[in-house]
């Protein structure tokens, strides 16, 4: 009786779940200009925010994280070169951001409109998926060379010390 009454409580625990999950959704796709995307996602794509994680790989192995670095120059002591290459990186990084964002943004839209129309192929929906993950690729991969670059700019005591100012801000 206790495990059908637990199996019963999960359950519904989990169905409550989803359905908060589907209403906020529903919620935040109701604000976007664009139905296949969340206002977060649309704002994000238009702002050059990485919503998605596509640095986690280098966070997690201590690589800096340019715009962060910036904000750490003092504490970093970086120096009046390393903050123009530092910047330099971070403009650049943001540039990119912005571009892949409006191509995926565009190309949300494309797909919005062939659904719209019941115009569907299965080389058209082809080639739409593997246009957003080549953008998607394009994305991660300027993220993670920014970071790479900002990693060779410090010296060895200013990646300790950007590490440790890491540790003490989570």
């Amino acid at each position: 009786m206790t495990k059908y009454l637990l199996s019963a409580f999960l359950f519904f625990n989990a169905a409550a779940g989803l359905a908060q999950a589907t209403a906020d959704t529903a919620k935040n796709i109701g604000k976007s200009p664009l139905k296949a995307l969340t206002d977060e996602q649309y704002k994000a794509y238009t702002d050059g925010v990485d919503i998605n994680g596509l640095a986690l790989v280098a966070q997690a192995n201590h690589y800096p994280d340019p715009g962060k670095t910036l904000l750490l120059k003092k504490n970093l002591g970086l120096s009046a070169a390393q903050v123009t290459q530092i910047s330099n990186i971070n403009t650049e990084l943001q540039r990119k951001m912005k571009e892949m964002g409006a191509f995926m943004i565009k190309n949300e839209k494309a797909l919005d409109a062939l659904f719209k129309s019941k115009k569907l192929d299965d080389g058209t929906l082809i080639f739409y998926t593997n246009r957003y993950g080549l953008y998607q690729g394009e994305l991660r991969n300027a993220i993670l060379q920014a970071y790479v670059k900002v990693q060779a700019i410090l010296d060895a005591t200013q990646r300790k010390k950007y590490e440790q100012l890491q540790k003490i801000e989570h």
